[in-house]
């Protein structure tokens, strides 16, 4: 929630620029769901499993979530870019990650499964400090490890349209009267 809690995080996700981008998008009622600091250090950032938003911040109808990810340096193949497969946004998703049930040993589980992804469908798209690259919660994605001498640090925060849209109880986050989800437009 560094849109919620830290000034500068919370700035950027509530530019003026970011606002303008939601409304040419068409967002009439645009909620931020959540953000994060992604640290891929030189030589230990992980990689990213193929993966889908909407598996993790579930809505009805489905393709309500949109991703905004900030380059805070240059993201390069070598040190751990995101990859796209062109045109998965189309196709459902097949999991679900949700609140496991009281008393389980978990806080959560996942509902069906992964399909194998063909490593050659995906496209990396390296892009320059201060870049954003838009990403559809149901678009398949992913990033290799950092295995060069160069951090790779991105803040990224997920909108939710939240006119006509549903967001599912069973989403292992949740609004709280404390920390509601807030409107992008200020």
């Amino acid at each position: 929630a560094l849109h919620a809690h830290d000034p500068v995080f919370k700035q950027i996700t509530h530019s003026s620029k970011v606002q303008e981008l939601g409304r040419k998008l068409g967002l009439e009622r645009p909620v931020v769901v959540q953000s994060m600091y992604i640290f891929k250090q030189p030589g230990i950032g992980g990689e990213v499993t193929p993966h889908q938003d909407a598996t993790f911040l579930h809505t009805e109808p489905l393709g309500r979530i949109l991703g905004f990810w900030i380059a805070l340096e240059d993201a390069t193949q070598e040190n751990g870019c995101l990859w796209f497969i062109p045109g998965s946004h189309t196709n459902g998703i097949t999991r679900r990650m949700v609140r496991a049930a009281s008393g389980a040993s978990t806080c959560v589980e996942f509902v069906g499964s992964e399909p194998a992804y063909d490593d050659n469908q995906f496209i990396p798209q390296p892009i320059n400090k201060g870049g954003l690259i838009l990403i559809h919660g149901e678009v398949v994605h992913k990033s290799e490890l950092n295995s060069s001498e160069s951090s790779r640090h991105a803040f990224t925060f997920h909108v939710m349209e939240a006119k006509g849209t549903s967001w599912s109880k069973e989403n292992w986050l949740q609004p709280t009267p404390e920390l509601p989800f807030p409107s992008l437009y200020t």
